[in-house]
């Protein structure tokens, strides 16, 4: 099998900070991502504000609370409530993170990593495919920012996460702004990173911004995207092409306008390199 995902331009995240703005229009957006738990509800304003996004331009769900690669059973119940909002948004695609939140039915809210190890590989590639047999769908999976590392991993990040686009057959939601993170706190290449994702297989891109606790970088969403992210981005683009790319803010959340700047700042970004490769200049 394969994967695609439509291109739907640059987008932003849906947040009830911006909710009156966005019903008073004009959206400025070409497509809108919600978190997709905070709309598992019977009904309130935040489904209001849902429905009429959703008949103005396309939505896409991404979730943080599949705890894909925890060694619990899949929680059947979510993936069920899940499955309702799906059929009711209709959305362009499905994303979740690569990582555990859980253990023993208890959960943590948090986005771990994993250990890139051969087990856990197995592990993780049958998961997706009990949640997309359940689904009906292809699903994204996001690279996570990271703080830790085992000692038992075998692979790199980025072999780990070729082995199960290519064997879970799903798609990838590359966080440019995770993967350098994740190279800063490690000590590892970005480029390196984005070279080892495959082509084909990378239906959306995050941008955000972090800070700096000492010497580690923490994925915040707190702010604007920095240079070196930009330029890792304009890297990812080169391989990747013309990818659905995304703004997420989601600390001290300024203006509706503000966030609009910034996603206008990589619709420019992504227009410039992809017009030097095609005169190939870059």
């Amino acid at each position: 099998m394969s994967f695609s995902a439509p291109y739907l331009g640059h987008g932003l995240g849906l947040r009830t900070k911006h909710f009156p703005r966005v019903l008073a229009g004009p959206l400025e957006t070409d497509w809108f991502e919600i978190i997709s738990e905070n709309y598992m509800i019977p009904g309130g304003r935040p489904l209001r504000i849902l429905d009429h996004v959703r008949s103005l331009v396309p939505v896409v769900m991404h979730g943080v609370s599949m705890s894909i690669g925890s060694p619990d059973p899949l929680n059947m119940d979510y993936l069920k409530e899940l499955k309702k909002l799906i059929a009711r948004v209709e959305p362009a695609w499905v994303s979740d993170h690569l990582c555990w939140g859980g253990y023993g039915g208890h959960y943590g809210h948090d986005l771990w990593p994993l250990p890139y190890t051969e087990e856990a590989l197995r592990h993780v590639v049958a998961q997706i495919g009990r949640v997309q047999d359940f689904l009906g769908h292809q699903i994204l999976i996001e690279n996570v920012s990271s703080y830790v590392a085992f000692r038992a991993s075998t692979m790199t990040e980025w072999e780990f996460i070729a082995a199960i686009l290519g064997e879970a057959d799903c798609g990838m939601l590359l966080d440019v702004n995770n993967i350098f993170v994740s190279a800063s706190n490690h000590g590892f290449d970005a480029h390196a990173y984005v070279d080892g994702i495959p082509r084909g297989r990378v239906g959306q891109m995050h941008l955000a911004g972090h800070s700096s606790e000492g010497p580690i970088l923490v994925d915040t969403h707190g702010g604007p995207v920095i240079d070196p992210v930009w330029y890792l981005y304009r890297h990812a683009i080169q391989r990747f092409g013309r990818i659905s790319s995304l703004i997420e803010w989601d600390e001290d959340i300024p203006e509706y306008e503000r966030v609009l700047e910034e996603s206008a700042k990589a619709r420019r970004f992504a227009d410039e390199v992809l017009s030097e490769v095609t005169t190939g200049v870059a």
